[in-house]
């Protein structure tokens, strides 16, 4: 009902991505298997073009990357390892995994939530160097930080 109503709310036919947000156990495909399911089916039905997860663990974000299920996952990556789960050297690995069995990845607190403010330029390089990230979502309390981050985007292109 939620997916007919959002698709409603928005007027289209599909939803490209469909995440189950914050996964926090490694056991989130046992817990989440009914709303997986409906997913699964809404896919088949040409309802949502992609599924996937946000993890905010890293034992969830194994999973994730080894879940035939899931299309796509929402991952905390950052250099310093603010508010992720895990340090860097702890989560690219997994992230390489993901990708190489096919997953799109979206990078999350880019900033560490903020915490990396002070560090704009080195978190975007990072992100971008990865050659890990399909796209990334970054928060802004204005104009001109979103601008400041655009133009940091485009100093520093996505290594492919």
């Amino acid at each position: 009902a939620a997916l007919q109503r959002f698709r409603h709310e928005i007027a289209t036919d599909y939803l490209d991505i469909v995440l189950l947000h914050c996964m926090q156990t490694p056991k989130w495909e046992q817990q989440m298997a009914p709303y997986m399911d409906m997913l699964s089916e809404a896919k088949e039905k040409g309802q949502v073009r992609a599924a996937g997860v946000s993890c905010h663990n890293l034992e969830a974000l194994k999973r994730a990357a080894k879940s035939p299920w899931v299309d796509v996952i929402l991952a905390r990556i950052n250099p310093k390892g603010a508010k992720t789960d895990g340090k860097p050297d702890q989560v690219v690995p997994v992230l390489k995994e993901a990708k190489a069995n096919g997953k799109a990845i979206i990078g999350m607190k880019i900033y560490g939530e903020g915490t990396l403010a002070n560090m704009k330029t080195e978190c975007i390089r990072y992100a971008q160097g990865l050659g890990l990230l399909d796209c990334m979502t970054v928060g802004a309390e204005s104009t001109d930080q979103m601008d400041e981050t655009l133009r940091l985007v485009a100093e520093y292109p996505a290594k492919v």
